[in-house]
């Protein structure tokens, strides 16, 4: 049975669908069978997976490939029963509010992830997601994301996160451009730039979070 992690975040701008995006690639790239679904309106995950494999069908054989779903609605218990049975790593790309998709998507959950920019604002949209996962009882983990190196305002986030004892991961992805030109491409960041300082740390979230859910 497949590991199942549930990327969530009611607030816009925070990385949630482009993180699904490169740890889907990292994972893939370590010879894992991964499964991405995306119950997101707005689809961004299902534009980059059709990049991938169009770059994967001019380019043979291309990037590993990564098998792609996005039902929602009464289908989708049902939808992630099968991919659980049928890949190694399922990765959902949650829609950004709490409804009934979300709810399931944290419930199938072995892990939800929720990525924050290092900001009030991204903190306080994240409580609906940590009060939903705790209602379910659900492993969670909160993580930096587009983060400057240092800064009164992460530092600021970090204490507050520790004086709430809100778990985090302590793998941290920076700010950088490294990012969205992969994920522009149908690629991730591991296999965009493999030497890069973003690669490297999105290897040490995967391998962190892997850890976590064991």
């Amino acid at each position: 049975m497949a590991l199942v992690i549930t990327v969530a975040q009611q607030k816009g701008g925070t990385g949630k669908t482009t993180l699904a995006a490169h740890l889907a690639a990292a994972y893939a790239g370590d010879g894992q069978r991964v499964a991405l679904l995306d119950i997101d309106p707005q689809r961004s995950l299902a534009r980059w997976h059709a990049l991938r494999e169009a770059r994967r069908e001019s380019r043979p054989p291309g990037p590993p490939a990564i098998a792609f779903a996005d039902t929602t609605g009464w289908r989708l218990a049902a939808t992630i029963d099968r991919l659980r049975r049928e890949h190694d790593l399922v990765l959902i790309d949650s829609p950004p509010q709490i409804d009934t998709d979300a709810r399931l998507a944290i419930r199938a959950a072995d892990l939800v992830l929720v990525p924050i920019q290092p900001s009030p604002p991204d903190l306080w949209a994240a409580e609906g997601t940590l009060a939903l996962a705790a209602a379910e009882r659900r492993p969670l983990r909160l993580v930096l994301n587009r983060a400057p190196a240092a800064g009164r305002l992460r530092a600021a986030i970090e204490a507050d996160l520790a004086a709430r004892a809100l778990p985090r991961a302590e793998a941290v992805l920076g700010n950088r451009i490294a990012f969205a030109n992969a994920f522009a491409a149908g690629l991730g960041v591991t296999e965009a730039a493999p030497r890069g300082q973003a690669a490297a740390e999105l290897r040490a979230l995967a391998a962190e979070l892997k850890e976590i859910a064991a």
